[in-house]
């Protein structure tokens, strides 16, 4: 059997979607096809394997320890095949490819903006996207090739398959009040803060929450009983100049209101919360000319503002 003559890009797509929503029915809706063409679809990529690929699981399905092996490979190809669709359309392009950056919070309040306000400014060519979102998302869309760049922290060694990281500088978590608030400018913490006043925490599952975890455990804390758990730095924001609320986030989310005076740093020791931030790209992806000049500029701007 000839795999150019049996394989086909339809396949893939299918094959991926399923193994990321584990639905056959949700994977069909996202392609916009029907529930029986995606199942013909993924049995047909299994006659071309030799193997199953999905397994019942309960009532749904889960990928097999087949399924498990293939699915960075097809993920990989599929992104690599977009990837070079995505170049070629461009070429032909004035203002150049289109370049889709995944920023983290962390980064998105001012060093990313930053950056392409620059690149603007010098009139370098290129199409930027910006999306935002939590590491495990932004990652996924990495591998698929929906983006070219997630720039954000360090990820969990167990989602780097693939992807490769480039680190730019470290940073810690902050403890956070507003201007205005009672301990504003307080030479100590008592531990009790966290019970007298509302605190927003990183979400489970957010990279920087075991680091804050670990970080009262070493300094005899106990975590406050009624967090509010979010990594939107909008709804933080808010949150904390309305409320009294105490924040504890990345640094690099409320960078600009520290220099803005708008908000303070609490004297709470976050030294072991200390992490690579960098930027995550997929290893066969070779990035287009202005993808490499927007990492030039992060990297240079990151230089400027002594962040190493």
């Amino acid at each position: 059997m000839r795999l150019s003559s049996s394989l086909k890009l339809r396949h893939l797509e299918v094959f991926v979607e399923v193994a990321r929503k584990m639905s056959v029915t949700q994977a069909a809706e996202a392609l916009g096809m029907t529930q029986p063409a995606a199942t013909r679809a993924l049995r047909e990529l299994e006659a071309v394997c030799g193997k199953p690929l999905v397994e019942k699981h309960g009532r749904g399905i889960r990928l097999s320890s087949y399924g498990e092996l293939f699915r960075d490979h097809a993920g990989r190809s599929l992104a690599l095949a977009r990837d070079g669709v995505a170049l070629l359309q461009g070429l032909g392009e004035a203002e150049g490819p289109q370049v889709s950056i995944g920023a983290l919070p962390t980064v998105a309040a001012d060093l990313v903006p930053d950056t392409l306000a620059q690149l603007h400014a010098g009139r370098a060519p290129g199409r930027f996207v910006v999306m935002s979102g939590g590491n495990q998302y932004l990652i996924e869309q990495l591998r698929r090739g929906s983006l070219d760049v997630v720039v954000g922290r360090l990820p969990a060694p167990e989602t780097m398959a693939g992807v490769e990281f480039d680190p730019l500088y470290r940073e810690r978590v902050a403890v956070v009040v507003a201007a205005g608030h009672p301990l504003a400018g307080a030479a100590h913490v008592p531990s009790a803060v966290f019970e007298d006043y509302p605190v927003l925490m990183p979400s489970e599952g957010s990279i920087i929450r075991p680091l804050v975890e670990r970080m009262f455990l070493e300094q005899g804390l106990s975590l406050p009983r009624f967090p509010v758990e979010t990594v939107s730095s909008s709804f933080g924001r808010r949150f904390v100049l309305a409320h009294q609320a105490v924040w504890i986030i990345s640094h690099g989310v409320v960078r600009p209101d520290l220099q803005a005076g708008t908000m303070t740093a609490l004297p709470v020791n976050t030294d072991s919360t200390l992490g690579p931030v960098g930027l995550c790209t997929r290893r066969e992806h070779r990035l287009s000319a202005a993808a490499q000049r927007f990492c030039a500029a992060l990297r240079s701007h990151c230089a400027a503002l002594g962040l190493r």
